[in-house]
């Protein structure tokens, strides 16, 4: 038995039962995403450095900082900030109350509260 390997495994194992999912998350986000800690295990990622990898912020964290998208009037137009990093353009509807989500981009808008008058 080759001493070296087995306890190499072993301490690379106890670094990835430490992983967090992300940088900025620790658990999954999707039903059927592997956890990082189980994901980083076999022959195929022994002699890995994971803190070499690249270690990429949660998409879903950061887009729950963004604020809500205050609108004037019953609809957002979203196109995920236009140009080529943008997603087709589309309408979302604001009458229900609360916010609401694109569903390319997660960025939440709100119709402004309004005043009737009589």
């Amino acid at each position: 038995m080759n001493t070296l390997n087995s306890s190499s495994a072993i301490v690379a194992n106890n670094i990835r039962e430490d992983l967090k999912q992300s940088a900025n998350r620790a658990t999954t986000w999707s039903e059927n995403q592997i956890e990082k800690k189980n994901a980083f295990k076999g022959p195929r990622f022994e002699n890995t450095d994971i803190e070499a990898q690249p270690q990429p912020k949660a998409a879903i964290e950061l887009i729950a900082e963004e604020p809500i998208r205050m609108v004037e009037g019953r609809r957002a137009r979203c196109d995920g900030g236009g140009g080529a990093l943008g997603h087709p353009a589309v309408w979302i509807n604001l009458d229900r109350p609360g916010n609401h989500a694109c569903g390319y981009c997660g960025i939440r808008f709100e119709q402004k509260p309004h005043h009737h008058h009589h």
